[in-house]
């Protein structure tokens, strides 16, 4: 176990030719005689991880010494769409790619005791995990499988990547919907941004216990924007061990949380091609209720927005229940078999809630007002708020508009945590 590349720090811009450098170097450091080669990158939701160009030229570098194939971390977002494909993947034929299915096709790899998740959650929860993952890693007989990704904070599991790409993106029903209601009922303000976490912890000992067999790799990107509003690559992390995790998920604190005031006023750009979905657009919440003041305001743009959660069961618990708290949802858990089967939902509405602190506006391009309101959100029409807040003339970071309204723009809510600085 050993880490074979650790490249990074707060100012480093790592190039393209930098990065294949070292894609070089992970590829030789693999075992000598492959035949079959499973790489798993996140999915177009994740575009800007950088991942899609390393699978790629992970692709090139091994497809002439292996049979590659390429199993996107879909966890319960839709397959992706051709134009995606070949967008994030440029160069691999599409005929590699394999779909996974979070509700077939899996493989039982063994479960966490229900004793073990009381005391990961303070015994909020006592539940068993069964931890199934997609039979194409368990069964592939793969000589090397290597799971590319960016670790940012998160509000699931504290700081995104790592062995989360296998075990939820990869994973089964009851590994993501119990996993994510561990991290939802422990409280995501105080998990976000931490390198450890309940969450994380079931997924390092399911790992150990349960994978330790699996020919697993990691390659890990830290991306921020640099002093020109570009994404770069600030560090590149790669080994079989678990400490290739940790050094970059200590690099994206530094880069990737965002210290500010306490905000009155939040904007946030949901780019269309990213975001269609309440399921990841929320990202404009979770990732700025740290910052904001109470009674402030958090206004989405949110031009591509055309449903809630992505996979059926997870639209109609949204459409059912709404994002009214955590009391609201503890209680519909309590009464409703079906949501208490889709602990993954109930998760997602406590997590799109702002507990009634700070108000939340969506402007949506394919959604009503109808919609909106009905899940407990704010409407605002998205034409006349893109004329106000316009992203072409928006900077991240504090705008003041000709009127004098003071806002906090933030353009891409994936790309970071925001937090107060008290």
């Amino acid at each position: 176990m050993s880490t074979w590349i650790h490249e990074g720090g707060p100012d480093r811009e790592i190039s393209s030719r930098e990065t294949d450098a070292c894609l070089k170097q992970v590829v030789d450091a693999l075992p000598a005689g492959l035949k079959k080669v499973l790489l798993i990158p996140p999915d177009f939701s994740r575009f800007h991880s950088g991942a899609g160009a390393i699978c790629s030229q992970l692709y090139k570098l091994l497809a002439k010494r292996a049979a590659v194939e390429l199993l996107p971390a879909l966890g319960t977002h839709r397959p992706m769409t051709a134009t995606e494909i070949t967008q994030m993947f440029p160069g691999v034929p599409h005929g590699l790619i394999r779909i996974h299915d979070w509700q077939k096709g899996l493989t039982p790899m063994g479960a966490i005791p229900g004793e073990r998740l009381r005391e990961l959650s303070g015994g909020k929860v006592d539940y068993p995990i069964n931890i199934e993952i997609d039979q194409l890693i368990a069964l592939g007989k793969h000589d090397a499988i290597i799971s590319c990704g960016q670790i940012v904070p998160h509000e699931v599991i504290g700081m995104a990547g790592g062995n989360k790409n296998i075990l939820v993106g990869c994973a089964g029903p009851d590994t993501i919907n119990k996993s994510h209601f561990l991290g939802a009922v422990c409280n995501m303000e105080s998990i976000m941004g931490r390198i450890e976490s309940p969450v994380r912890t079931l997924l390092n000992e399911a790992e150990d216990c349960l994978l330790a067999h699996l020919p697993l790799t990691y390659v890990l990107t830290v991306r921020a924007k640099n002093a020109k509003g570009r994404l770069v690559t600030r560090g590149l992390f790669a080994g079989n061990d678990r400490e290739s995790y940790v050094h970059a998920a200590r690099l994206s604190q530094q880069v990737n949380i965002v210290k500010t005031p306490r905000l009155k006023k939040v904007v946030v750009y949901l780019d269309p091609g990213e975001f269609k979905s309440t399921w990841l657009g929320n990202k404009a919440i979770y990732r700025t209720r740290m910052a904001l003041a109470d009674n402030g305001e958090l206004l989405i743009l949110a031009p591509g927005l055309v449903e809630f959660g992505e996979a059926e069961i997870n639209e109609r618990m949204i459409r059912r229940y709404g994002y009214r708290g955590t009391p609201a949802t503890l209680r519909a858990v309590a009464e409703d078999a079906e949501l208490r089967n889709s602990l993954g939902a109930a998760a997602h509405l406590i997590h799109g809630s702002s507990e009634g602190r700070f108000t939340i506006t969506y402007a949506p391009g394919g959604l009503s007002r109808a919609d909106i309101e009905d899940v407990g959100f704010r409407y605002a029409d998205l034409k006349p708020a893109m004329v106000r807040y316009n992203p072409a003339k928006l900077a991240d970071g504090f705008n003041t508009l000709p009127d004098g309204e003071e806002i906090y723009y933030i353009s891409n809510p994936a790309l970071g945590l925001w937090q107060a600085e008290e």
